[in-house]
């Protein structure tokens, strides 16, 4: 269970590390750390148990078994992770900002907000929202080029016949 929330430890990271990029980017990796492993273990655990059985019927050793079964296995759940992680780093950069900067996106939204410059509330909004999409395509094209053996890459025709 999550007691305190991750971005509530920000102004501890700010205290600790001060006000350059270091708190920002420990907030942002912290943030996108835990959904990339629970992916990845998720992956790990889910590899079809046939395919296990007929490794160890072949006599292959731990690591072979991690390497051609357990491994591309799991890159599919790995990338829904990072795919989620992408956009909650930048959720928690801008809060590193928001804490504890004088420049950055997170800064800019803080002092629009503090003025009342609603325009350059939205604007900065705007452009954290256009980063996070960037990343998740790069992500998803990532996977894409990574993983085209994989069956949501497949192309289903709607001329299949039976």
């Amino acid at each position: 269970a999550q007691v305190v929330p991750k971005i509530a430890i920000a102004p501890l990271f700010v205290v600790w590390l001060g006000f350059g990029i270091a708190p920002k980017i420990l907030i942002a990796v912290l943030i996108a750390f835990f959904p990339v492993v629970i992916s990845m273990v998720t992956g790990l655990k889910a590899v079809d148990p046939e395919m296990l059985q007929l490794s160890a019927t072949m006599g292959a050793k731990p690591w072979q078994t991690f390497l051609k079964i357990r491994f591309p296995a799991s890159l599919p759940h790995l990338f829904s992770g990072l795919k989620v992680a992408v956009t909650l780093a930048v959720t928690g950069a801008v809060v590193g900002e928001f804490v504890g900067a004088n420049e950055g996106l997170g800064y800019v939204i803080l002092q629009a907000n503090g003025n009342l410059d609603t325009p350059m509330l939205f604007a900065g909004l705007l452009v954290m929202s256009l980063i996070g999409v960037v990343l998740f395509v790069v992500v998803e094209i990532a996977e894409k080029l990574l993983l085209p053996w994989h069956a949501s890459r497949r192309e289903t025709s709607a001329t299949t016949t039976y």
